[in-house]
């Protein structure tokens, strides 16, 4: 049974500026039917005083992997990956350059319904659940 954070999540999302507030809301429809059984943790903060900085709202793990999150900024909403590097783009959306994170723009709910969006999600939650699995089997000494 996946966790639940709905009622503080919805909570938070009241708080998101109505300009953006569809896109998260998209972008969070895309992930949870890209895997209904992550786990949706809220990030319990307040938005940025800058209005450059983004707001992290909503994060998604599987077996405690942290796979896939949803900030927003004034004008847009960033999914964002961290452990981006490691995933095949072949459709050119990933953005950043750090060690690790990528993340995507979304400008409308309609960006967040994308096929190449949706394909990003579901490689992130492929290589969490294979790196899940890894991670358990050495645990149990099936791996060194």
């Amino acid at each position: 049974m996946p966790a639940s954070t709905d009622n503080s999540a919805s909570e938070l999302l009241r708080k998101v500026p109505p300009a953006v507030r569809p896109t998260v809301q998209a972008a969070r429809r895309t992930v949870k039917a890209v895997a209904p059984k992550a786990k949706e943790i809220a990030y319990r903060s307040d938005p940025p005083r800058s209005s450059r900085t983004m707001w992290k709202l909503l994060r998604y793990a599987i077996d405690d992997a942290y796979v896939v999150a949803i900030g927003t900024f004034p004008d847009h909403v960033s999914v964002f990956f961290p452990r981006g590097r490691e995933l095949d783009d072949g459709s050119g959306l990933l953005e950043g350059g750090g060690k690790e994170f990528r993340f995507i723009t979304l400008r409308s709910p309609a960006d967040a319904a994308r096929p190449a969006v949706k394909r990003m999600v579901r490689k992130a939650f492929a290589l969490g659940r294979s790196t899940s699995r890894r991670e358990k089997r050495k645990a149990r000494g099936e791996l060194r």
